[in-house]
């Protein structure tokens, strides 16, 4: 089995963006996005899933946070797809329930090659930080269409904004990551009676 890596860049009017992903990692993360709560996002996401990730972005903060969030989740989530090549031996499908004190959060996830998500949350104001609250869906959302995921995403308890989207990017990481440990007893061969799970 080859490296499963990736490196995206990504560069518009409105953003400058790059991303390396690195599967088989353990955990080590180096985020720059400019936007504090978002970096501790993806830094969990990392710990949490044994990831290393490195992410660089300059955006237009000077507008708000969600041309970068938006441009920073679609990098991540190309990334993730191009890292697993054929995705042959992985398990696929995987599922997390994280606690994060009173919140908990279920990400249900199949490394499908069909994008889809579905993401229920219960916040209980507008902020986390600079990060909208509302941008939390739409990243995950993201994540999943650029990712090429189906993604489940729900909100089982909490009150506090803040462990709700902390949980949630936990329970991301740790469901991605044994969706893509590789069953041995698999080594070679694509998870899908179709024999493909990216067309």
């Amino acid at each position: 089995m080859g490296k499963r890596f990736s490196r995206i860049e990504r560069e518009t009017a409105e953003t400058n963006i790059t991303v390396e992903f690195d599967v088989d990692g353990s955990g080590l993360a180096e985020v720059n996005t400019g936007i504090g709560f978002y970096d501790h996002m993806f830094n969990a996401f990392a710990k949490h899933g044994r990831f290393n990730l490195n992410i660089e972005a300059k955006g237009d903060l000077h507008v708000d946070a969600h041309h970068t969030m938006e441009d920073v989740a679609i990098c991540v989530g190309q990334a993730i797809n191009q890292s697993l090549g054929d995705r042959a031996g992985i398990n696929r499908m995987a599922s997390s329930i994280v606690p994060l004190d009173e919140a908990l959060v279920q990400v249900v996830l199949d490394i499908s090659g069909r994008p889809f998500s579905s993401i229920l949350f219960d916040f209980v104001g507008e902020q986390i930080g600079e990060v909208p609250t509302e941008m939390v869906p739409h990243v995950l959302g993201s994540l999943a269409s650029a990712g090429k995921l189906t993604l489940h995403v729900n909100q089982l308890a909490g009150s506090n904004d803040h462990h709700i989207a902390e949980a949630a990017m936990k329970a991301f990481g740790r469901a991605l990551d044994t969706a893509t440990l590789i069953d041995e007893r698999i080594i070679g061969q694509i998870p899908s009676t179709k024999e493909t799970l990216t067309s």
